[in-house]
């Protein structure tokens, strides 16, 4: 088999998404799961499933993970890897570790992961890792074979992801109002997390006091950067930027990420930008929290202030994040035969570690964490 195209030791890649319900009985069990162990009472879930009802009780994310995973086979299948591709959900059906267990009926001992999450954060990245160790006890527990999974690394920083999102601004660019292209301000978009948990993103070394924000904020930064480079370098015009935040679902009194993109919209309204372009870089696909609270909350703030806004699309499905996603698992593959493979990257930052070392994005109680530098591994599970 060509080195380039060779996946072993990896029999297969599991996408590995959050998931979301695909009619109105579904939204309140859903969030039942996502905030499974918070004592939010049931009415209150039933307030929050609002967004979901006003799209018919159907979220976005599974179809969106199903057009990935086409991408994912067709893209495989064209450059000659012979690896099969699953889907497991943290929070709905398909289940992680009903996905896991038919993985594992199929044969399939060493798994490469993909997350549909590009930062590091906990709930981004450990979490993720949290659910991988709570679905192999399972399969223990029930006397099947535990499969070593092996996460790929964070992309954030990836060609294939960024490059389409610097497509997206440019043709969201071009869909303004030509009078007000080229004073255009740029609100770049991801999800708000406390503080304290941005502060405690990625390594170690990376961890920070007094609300800087860690790995989780300096991420979004580079991308940022990233992307109004190549949208001066394409159009010659230098648009101011901001890093903003959506999406917060936090006790009043517990400090996020801020400002709002609701906020932002009126302080830049106030400051006399003709237009602005949101760009979703926090997210991977057009999934409930954006097309409620950019497509539906935040155009509505913006057609009050009168500001000619435009959202930029996510990757989604795109053949390059396709193409991304082979070139992270064969690089990791390449890496774990004793390869030094080479690390796609762009900006500042380097490729992200392959194995999350001890400490990384830590939980606020400890859990067992798969894939990671603290996991002791399907062999010593298999012996406690």
């Amino acid at each position: 088999m060509p080195e380039q195209c060779d996946p072993r030791p990896y029999d297969a890649l599991l996408l590995l998404s959050f998931g979301g319900p695909e009619g109105p009985d579904d939204v309140v069990p859903f969030l039942e799961n996502v905030t499974r162990g918070r004592g939010i009472p049931r009415e209150r879930l039933k307030e929050v499933g609002q967004h979901y009802f006003l799209f018919g009780g159907v979220s976005p994310i599974n179809a969106q993970n199903r057009e990935l995973l086409d991408a994912l086979r067709k893209d495989f299948a064209e450059h000659g890897l012979d690896l099969p591709v699953y889907w497991g959900n943290r929070n709905w059906a398909p289940y992680l570790t009903d996905t896991l267990r038919t993985m594992v009926h199929d044969g399939h001992r060493r798994i490469a992961v993909l997350a549909t999450s590009a930062y590091a954060s906990y709930s981004g990245c450990r979490q993720y890792r949290e659910n991988l160790a709570d679905a192999l006890a399972v399969l223990r527990a029930e006397g099947l074979p535990v499969p070593q999974v092996d996460k790929l690394r964070h992309y954030f920083n990836h060609p294939g992801f960024i490059r389409p999102m610097i497509d997206g601004v440019l043709a969201s660019l071009a869909a303004l109002p030509q009078e007000a292209r080229d004073g255009a301000h740029l609100a770049f978009t991801t999800h708000s997390i406390p503080t304290a948990a941005a502060d405690t993103s990625g390594t170690p070394a990376d961890h920070t006091r007094g609300g800087e924000g860690g790995a989780y904020v300096a991420q979004h930064l580079d991308v940022a950067r990233v992307i109004v480079d190549a949208v001066r370098a394409e159009t010659g015009v230098d648009h101011s930027w901001r890093l903003v935040y959506q999406s917060r679902s936090g006790a009043p009194h517990i400090p996020w990420l801020e400002p709002d993109i609701c906020d932002h919209l009126e302080e830049r309204h106030a400051a006399g930008v003709p237009a602005v372009v949101m760009a979703p870089i926090g997210f991977v696909s057009d999934h409930m929290e954006v097309k409620y609270d950019l497509d539906t909350e935040a155009t509505a703030k913006a057609a009050e202030l009168g500001l000619p806004v435009a959202r930029s699309a996510t990757v989604g499905a795109d053949p390059r994040f396709a193409a991304a996603v082979r070139d992270l698992l064969l690089e990791r593959a390449a890496a774990e035969r004793g390869r030094t493979p080479e690390r796609c990257a762009l900006g500042s930052l380097t490729a992200s570690h392959d194995l999350c070392p001890v400490g990384c994005c830590p939980a606020r109680a400890p859990r067992p964490a798969a894939a990671g530098a603290d996991w002791r591994g399907p062999a010593a599970e298999a012996r406690a």
